[in-house]
């Protein structure tokens, strides 16, 4: 379907409540607004900013906002309940659960997986990160209210096939090694890696290794 304000090919399964941007691109088939269990079709009103292209087989669920620039991958899956801002990317196949909360500028790669997660603003999440929110799994009727999910603080690097356990707060700037399984608080500025995750050094101790600059990250928004 066509109109003055986007696009959203016909292949498209799209629900009543449902808000779309101008300038947006939704390519088929992709579900839009889907109920998410208990709810009726169209009861819950789901948002979606301007300019944002969703992709190939893509699900969003009713009952979550969206800002602008949002860009999928193929296959995402995004349930109820999820607030994200404006020039997020969530890559193929990656699985948004309910209950999180992302900031601005965010990239979120492929296979991740997020669940009651807050990540601050200018944060990569690089591909197969999981983020676990359940201490005692299965079934514990109060589990929301335990540790809960992970915080993530703006500028933050957490690199591919790391696992951050429930409750987990990673500092501001930091810089998880990939593979790490993160299960203590890392420390703003930090660089943390290993199986549990350990402080290795200080994020100005890293090196440039090609040589192209006095040391990583000498660039904007790391640097101002």
């Amino acid at each position: 379907m066509n109109n003055q304000n986007y696009i959203i090919d016909p292949n498209c399964t799209l629900y009543e409540n449902v808000i779309i941007g101008e300038g947006s691109y939704i390519q088929g088939p992709s579900i839009i607004g889907k109920p998410p269990r208990g709810a009726d079709a169209g009861e819950l009103q789901l948002v979606l900013g301007k300019n944002n292209i969703v992709r190939h087989f893509t699900t969003i669920y009713a009952g979550s906002k969206f800002g602008n620039n949002l860009q999928t991958g193929q296959g995402a899956s995004i349930r109820e309940n999820n607030t994200i801002g404006d020039d997020v990317s969530i890559g193929t196949n990656s699985v948004l659960e309910f209950g999180n909360k992302i900031g601005h500028r965010v990239r979120i790669h492929s296979l991740c997986f997020l669940e009651m997660v807050t990540i601050e603003d200018d944060v990569f999440i690089g591909p197969n990160v999981v983020f676990t929110d359940d201490p005692h799994p299965m079934n514990c009727p109060r589990y929301t209210e335990c540790l809960g999910g992970v915080i993530v603080k703006r500028l933050a690097r957490i690199g591919a096939h790391c696992t951050i356990l429930p409750g987990v707060v990673i500092g501001e700037n930091t810089l998880i090694g990939g593979g790490s399984v993160v299960t203590k608080d890392i420390p703003d500025n930090m660089v943390a890696a290993g199986s549990p995750a350990k402080v290795i050094k200080h994020v100005d101790e890293l090196k440039c290794y090609p040589g192209f600059f006095e040391k990583p990250y000498a660039w904007a928004p790391y640097q101002k």
